[in-house]
C-alpha cells in the first residue's frame, strides 16, 4: 500500500485530507507534519510514497522545503495543495514541485490527482 505524507499548519486541513484519502480512497497516511521542518524530518524517517505540502506554514514554507524534501525523496511526487495557486503555479518546478492545486478546488480534485500521480499506468495525466 502506497504512503502519503500530509504537511498542513492547520489540523483542520489536516484531519479533511486523511479522512479523504483513508475512508475514500484507501490510502495509508504514514504520518503528518505541521510545517516544512518538521515535514523533512518525518519524510527522511519514514519514505513516504507521495507528500501533500501546504505553501504558507510557520517555521519553514512549502516553498523552501519542496526542494530539500525532493532532494533527499527524488523520486516522490510533491503536490503543493495551497491558497495561492496562482502565485506559485509558474514557480512549480523551480521549487521542486510536481503538482500545484488549489485548496479552493476542492478535496476530491486532490484526491484525483494522487490516485493519479501514485499509480500513473492506471490513470490519464493528471492536470495542475
Amino acid at each position: 500500500m502506497k504512503n502519503v505524507l500530509i504537511v498542513d499548519d492547520s489540523p483542520v486541513v489536516r484531519r479533511a485530507i486523511r479522512f479523504l484519502l483513508e475512508e475514500k480512497h484507501k490510502l495509508a497516511i504514514c504520518s503528518e507534519a505541521e510545517d516544512g521542518a518538521h515535514a523533512i524530518a518525518t519524510a527522511e524517517a519514514l519514505k513516504p510514497d507521495l507528500i501533500i505540502l501546504d505553501l504558507a506554514m510557520p517555521k519553514l514554507h512549502g516553498a523552501a522545503a519542496a526542494p530539500i524534501l525532493k532532494r533527499i525523496l527524488p523520486g516522490v511526487p510533491i503536490i503543493l495543495f495551497t491558497m495561492y495557486e496562482n502565485a506559485v503555479k509558474a514557480l512549480a518546478p523551480a521549487n521542486a514541485v510536481d503538482m500545484v492545486l488549489s485548496k479552493s478546488d476542492g478535496f476530491s480534485n486532490l484526491a484525483r490527482c494522487v490516485q493519479a500521480l501514485l499509480n500513473p499506468s492506471q490513470n490519464p495525466a493528471p492536470v495542475g
